[in-house]
């Protein structure tokens, strides 16, 4: 039974991925103002596609060789990969193009909800049992692997790229180059689930907690500081607010605040999270 809902899941899952491309192609040939935009459009729906179409093929992989996926790591992947679709391909890309606030949902999006849900989803042997044979070789990288997603070096490069972005020159940049936008999306994610993933998936919980904690307080400092800014810090939204009935400065103090209150919301929850598998892995040690 529990295999038969997976797999109704996966193909509502799928079902979702393309009218969501739909809907998004549609939306693509009305909004889209240049080539370069248009470009990374079709780029995001093709990815997000591919992703899905690997995962989809990847569990019925997994299940012709009899290996259980819990129901709820699949139901966290589809979670995730909506919340990357409605941050890339609804309005609110569009939106962030106009309001620093809309930008900064997005953002949260990315690396607060999408990111974390999908580690939970564990994609990776879906997207192992999918690939050929050829591409697990040349995937294998353990050591960089181990390098990358030891929890210091996540919670520092998260952190990095956090702040790097968010300076003034930078930020401008995204808003009014495309591929630049691209790459700060990409790397927001990327750090996001490399940070997640060091931190939902090893168990030195004492030291995730530690690194979970400190990025809460250094992205708090963040949003505080966008919120209590006496005069705006990003020129790109100098004259696009007024069509929303704000000024440039109440647009980046409620962006600040999108930043600061819900983000730590996510994270006391993931700090909860991790205190009780501590907890529960210390009653083990116990009993053995």
């Amino acid at each position: 039974m529990g295999a038969r809902v997976r797999d109704a899941l996966a193909r509502r899952h799928a079902a979702c991925c393309i009218v969501l491309a739909a809907v998004a192609s549609n939306a693509c040939a009305h909004e889209v103002r240049d080539t370069a935009a248009t470009a990374l459009w079709w780029l995001t729906i093709v990815a997000l596609l591919a992703s899905a179409a690997l995962y989809v093929t990847g569990m019925r992989a997994l299940r012709r060789r009899r290996h259980a996926v819990p129901m709820h790591r699949t139901a966290a992947f589809c979670a995730g990969w909506s919340a990357l679709a409605i941050a890339l391909l609804s309005p609110l890309d569009r939106w962030g193009e106009q309001l620093f606030s809309a930008h900064m949902l997005q953002h949260e999006l990315l690396m607060l909800i999408g990111a974390p849900l999908l580690v939970l989803g564990k994609p990776l042997a879906a997207f192992a049992a999918a690939a050929p044979r050829t591409w697990r070789a040349v995937a294998a990288w353990p050591r960089t692997w181990r390098l990358l997603t030891a929890p210091l070096a996540a919670w520092a490069l998260h952190a990095v790229v956090i702040w790097l972005w968010h300076a003034p020159r930078l930020f401008d940049a995204s808003v009014t180059h495309p591929w630049v936008h691209a790459a700060q999306h990409a790397s927001f994610l990327f750090s996001a689930l490399i940070f997640w993933y060091a931190l939902l998936i090893a168990q030195q919980f004492g030291m995730t907690i530690v690194y979970l904690l400190t990025t809460a307080i250094h992205t708090a400092v963040l949003g505080a500081l966008l919120t209590f800014a006496p005069a705006p810090l990003y020129g790109a939204y100098a004259h696009t607010t007024a069509v929303w009935g704000l000024t440039p400065l109440e647009d980046q103090q409620l962006g600040g605040l999108i930043m600061w209150v819900p983000a730590g919301f996510v994270f006391l929850l993931a700090g909860l999270m991790l205190f009780s598998r501590w907890l529960d892995a210390a009653a083990r040690v116990k009993q053995s």
